[in-house]
């Protein structure tokens, strides 16, 4: 199906119409105010899931009331997590429990922004690329490589303006850093180093018991599963802590790996890492035995990936992330008195070394014998620096215009990215498995460097990884 055509024909033949008459057209802001926006240049938007970080998705594509949110969509209507404060704010805007009702029946939503749990991300926004809606969708861009895929070619395909919600990708800061790289001032990168605090929720524990007693009425819980397995509700997953279990969260990779990894993926030109190979802490609550749970995402991990050489960087690199608080060590260039903040990045050079905070924050230079350079810092008045308005300006502009061109997380780029961050959770559940030998003794299978197949999404060295480069849908949720 194409995409919408947001042109407005209609409006190019009043134009035509009026151009050829003699009569005097009053200039709009005369007509409707200064600020004042036609309906017919308004973009209608839509927003599925509204609470927690939607709220503020959904609020700042609309640019202050500037474009028309018609309809909002979220499986729970008790008006918490901020849910309440997107129905406030847009009191016109009709309210669905169900994307598939909302996007059937509402046939005048133009862009939609995608702010549910990781697990519904693809399935919403292939039900509105479908019907060539627009999408903004928050990271990671999906749960697993070939949703990432697929949505990104898909995209391309059915000329949707896409971004995803990596807000720090538009930090202007980051530019700054990218100038650094290209002019060679840390010379030659061959190892960089991301971490994060994460995870902030329950995690690495076993799965909390199942209690249908305990369910809201006002939570459609069968909405919320969307493609994840069958499962009775299991209280408090919503709205936060689902994060920490596979079935329908992406660890603290997938929260904060697409701000962070993001940096260097950038800066670098990075694409697809040629391998991956991770070790996992241990938990232990009785003697000799570590605590076992492969449906939830360890406590903490260490990752390793290698890239090949790029054009903005002559040598292969290797790319180590680690969460659960755990940070890298000062390296040489770094004084000690510089704290190594709980969330960062570190790109080491043979000349020196750049640091930044997530977001691409406070980036600066070290180069050995010469004083710290700390970037200026820009002004930024848009909130999340803009992200989400420049995603409404491409959706106006069109396809392959300008503004969609300029997009620092459209999936093009941004499903390369995604599909990095999940490969290190790949790693994490092959590091898991488990297989019995001959002797009728369960014994780890995947702790060893898994060799990628990018271009085709492929492990090649170990074929029971492969099973987590996608997902089993349940009935009725297959996404094409």
């Amino acid at each position: 199906m194409a995409s919408k055509n947001i042109s407005h024909p209609r409006r190019k033949f009043i134009k035509k119409g009026l151009a050829a008459s003699s009569i005097m057209i009053l200039p709009r802001h005369v007509l409707g105010g200064v600020g004042y926006t036609s309906p017919s240049d308004q973009l209608a938007l839509a927003g599925i899931g509204v609470g927690g970080k939607g709220s503020s998705d959904i609020r700042n594509a609309s640019i202050e009331g500037r474009e028309r949110v018609v309809a909002l969509c979220d499986v729970d209507r008790s008006g918490g997590n901020r849910i309440g404060d997107s129905i406030k704010r847009f009191p016109k805007a009709t309210f669905y429990e169900s994307f598939k009702e909302m996007l059937d029946k509402q046939k005048d939503i133009d862009a939609v922004t995608i702010s549910t749990p990781d697990h519904n991300h693809a399935a919403a926004a292939v039900y509105a690329m479908q019907r060539g809606i627009h999408v903004y969708v928050q990271k990671p861009l999906t749960h697993n490589i070939y949703e990432a895929r697929l949505l990104t070619e898909m995209a391309r395909e059915q000329k949707i303006v896409s971004q995803m919600g990596n807000q720090g990708a538009s930090n202007p800061e980051q530019l700054e850093i990218q100038k650094w790289i290209s002019e060679k001032r840390i010379g030659t990168i061959r190892k960089v180093h991301v971490w994060t605090d994460r995870p902030v929720w329950p995690q690495g524990i076993a799965m909390p018991s199942a209690d249908e007693s305990q369910k809201p009425d006002t939570l459609n819980w069968d909405l919320w599963l969307g493609p994840a397995k069958e499962t009775p509700f299991i209280p408090n997953l919503h709205p936060f802590n689902w994060r920490g279990w596979w079935n329908f969260g992406t660890g603290a990779l997938g929260d904060m790996g697409c701000h962070l990894i993001d940096i260097p993926f950038k800066a670098l030109g990075l694409r697809y890492p040629t391998d991956v190979e991770c070790s996992i802490g241990s938990l232990y609550t009785q003697m000799w035995t570590p605590d076992y749970y492969p449906e939830g995402c360890p406590a903490s991990t260490y990752v390793s990936l290698h890239f090949d050489a790029t054009e903005k960087n002559e040598s292969s690199i290797q790319m180590i992330w680690t969460d659960g608080g755990i940070k890298p060590v000062h390296p040489d260039e770094l004084p000690t008195e510089v704290d190594i903040e709980p969330n960062g990045v570190i790109m080491m050079g043979d000349k020196g070394i750049i640091t930044c905070n997530y977001y691409g924050q406070d980036p600066k230079l070290y180069v050995k014998g010469e004083p710290v350079i700390s970037a200026n810092k820009p002004t930024v008045t848009e909130p999340e620096y803009g992200h989400q308005k420049s995603w409404v300006e491409a959706c106006k502009a069109g396809f392959n215009s300008t503004e969609h061109q300029a997009l620092t997380s459209s999936f093009d780029y941004s499903g390369p990215l995604t599909e990095t961050v999940l490969m290190g959770n790949i790693a994490i559940r092959s590091y898991l498995l488990q297989k019995q030998n001959n002797t009728g003794q369960n014994e780890f299978i995947g702790r060893k460097k898994l060799l990628w197949d990018g271009d085709n999404m492929k492990i090649t060295n170990l074929e029971e990884a492969n099973q987590f480069v996608g997902r089993s849908y349940r009935e009725g949720w297959a996404l094409i």
